[in-house]
């Protein structure tokens, strides 16, 4: 029986060694098949980068393979993976047998740098410190070289889940940050106007850095930044998907609503019909609902949510509806403010979104034949928006970010933003206020206006100069005749508010062009080349004056 036993745990030692064991021959098979996979089945994810690029990266990794570690080869199939940039369509760097290890340390970027917001006890003194380089490497340099390997939606979500790619050592060495791959890291910090050294070891295999909601919550092994005396209100109650609280003084109703998905006892449709029958029970002037923190769920528990906005007409006003939103507002919840957007009078608060407007979500696993890897693959598009209208982000129209300082003393000057927010005819949305005058023949309110609009720092948010050509490149793109002469008059409305606008100069030669204005066509294509001579746009305007000539 002892013999059977031995021979028996022999083999399946052996068996478990081949599965953890490739050869070259085997990876690259599985590079091939999920070559194929993604050209035959995912091809629409061919949006932000080419088939042509993709299929080089893709014969790059493929001779390499025989010269690199598993761990290379599984961070060079997450760099191929990323270049869709879609949140929803990656590689999972916690996969047996191959599971990644971690540094015990949780990172977050404030708006006076990148933080160590939480650590394992055993290093006090890197807690709250300010990451200044990692081994020797500047942090901007590191940030750069681990980017390719997340799938960068948009810089928020970099920000929100790409940074703490620095805590895998196995990413630290495939993207060249270390010579080898090795169990200690050491970070150059700053704390309290001290520069120090601090080397981390990895934890356990298997045992991986506790976040909730992208941040570190102390316990007995584990420490965050922030004064513990007191919880700020996003981060009270994470247990739950929702909670509400009347803050008399304010006479507001604050929400946090952290997952798109029901609470056991009390669904969304019903806790939403109990905090809109406390905003008419109560004095209530201000809704306020806390989405910074919501990483999505179920697209179909919106309806509810909006619904009751709508029909409330009491908050569903200019001034009365605040939205807080942030790096971390992604996926169904992209989908909610893109609601909120399109049907209510919101005012968004805090930091731009982790999600495209519209995009890619809804992966599925490919399990690749030989390693069994699962990649990550999107296969549902949610439009809630005009493709017109498509952007990297909903950008708030009061921008709010926070301090090291401001999060490790329990303030939020976010909340506080839109507890203190009070300008009457504010314009949350002053593209649309705009189109109406420019729509309706308003020329003279429209030339009064739109300059004071401009200076005003209250819209300091809208890019004024890109979605002015948004619009005229629109009437363009149309073909009637009507609307070029249209495109070449917001063109230059562009210009003389912005006379040193390359993109503007380039977008009025192209609607001279559509006119059969040659000769201006070719004046304003040149001012645009001598504005922007060795970038994209002066590069294009290139294109176009060589189609003249």
């Amino acid at each position: 029986m002892k013999k059977i036993l031995f021979t028996l745990h022999v083999f399946l030692f052996l068996q478990l060694s081949a599965q953890e064991t490739l050869s070259a021959t085997q990876w690259q098979e599985d590079l091939r098949f999920l070559q194929s996979t993604i050209h035959k089945d995912y091809s629409f994810l061919f949006v932000k980068t080419t088939k042509e690029d993709f299929d080089t990266e893709v014969e790059t990794l493929y001779n390499d393979i025989a010269n690199l570690q598993e761990h290379e080869i599984i961070v060079g199939i997450s760099r191929l993976v990323s270049l869709f940039k879609y949140g929803h369509t990656y590689v999972s760097f916690h996969q047996k047998p191959f599971e990644f290890s971690q540094f015990p340390f949780n990172l977050y970027e404030f708006n006076d740098g990148i933080y160590i917001q939480g650590t394992h006890k055993n290093y006090p003194e890197a807690v709250g410190a300010k990451v200044i380089a990692v081994e020797g490497k500047p942090i901007s340099e590191v940030l750069k070289a681990i980017e390719p390997t997340v799938e960068v939606e948009n810089l928020q979500y970099f920000k929100a889940y790409g940074i703490n790619n620095i805590r895998y050592p196995e990413v630290l060495h495939a993207q060249k940050l270390t010579k080898t791959l090795q169990n200690k890291v050491t970070l150059t910090l700053e704390k309290n106007g001290n520069q120090f050294i601090q080397s981390f070891t990895v934890l356990a295999k298997g045992e991986r850095v506790p976040t909730h909601r992208g941040y570190v919550h102390q316990n007995e092994n584990w420490l965050d930044a922030r004064d513990q005396s007191t919880t700020p209100l996003y981060l009270q109650k994470l247990d739950k998907v929702y909670f509400s609280e009347y803050l008399a003084k304010e006479k507001a109703m604050y929400v946090r609503h952290s997952r798109i998905r029901d609470e056991a006892g009390e669904s969304t449709k019903d806790f939403y019909t109990r905090v809109f029958d406390e905003i008419e029970t109560n004095d209530t002037e201000k809704l306020i609902i806390d989405l910074r923190l919501n990483g999505g769920g179920n697209n179909y528990l919106n309806k509810d949510v909006i619904k009751g906005l709508i029909k409330n007409e009491k908050i569903n006003k200019i001034g009365k509806l605040f939205v807080i939103i942030g790096r971390r507002t992604f996926s169904a919840c992209q989908n909610l403010v893109n609601e909120m957007d399109n049907y209510t009078n919101v005012i968004f608060v805090g930091e731009p979104t982790a999600e495209n407007i519209n995009f890619w979500g809804d992966n599925r696993p490919v399990k690749l034949p030989n390693s069994t890897i699962d990649i990550s693959l999107s296969y549902l598009w949610w439009q809630d928006k005009p493709a017109l209208e498509n952007a990297d982000w909903i950008a708030p129209s009061i921008p709010v970010t926070m301090s090291f300082d401001e999060y490790a003393n329990n303030q939020d000057p976010v909340l506080e933003a839109a507890l203190t927010f009070n300008v009457p005819d504010f314009k949350p949305r002053p593209m649309d206020y705009i189109t109406s005058l420019y729509i309706s023949g308003q020329s003279q309110k429209l030339t009064e206006e739109l300059p004071k609009m401009i200076q005003d720092p209250l819209y300091a948010f809208c890019d004024f100069e890109t979605e002015l050509l948004k619009v005229g490149n629109m009437l363009l793109q149309s073909g009637r005749v009507p609307q070029i002469q249209a495109s070449i008059q917001v063109c230059s409305m562009v210009l003389q508010l912005f006379p040193n606008s390359a993109n503007g100069y380039k977008y009025l030669g192209e609607s001279y062009m559509a006119a059969g204005e040659t000769q201006k066509a070719k004046e304003v294509l040149q001012k645009a080349i001598s504005l922007d001579t060795y970038g994209e746009i002066g590069k294009s305007a290139k294109e176009m004056l060589s189609e003249v000539d």
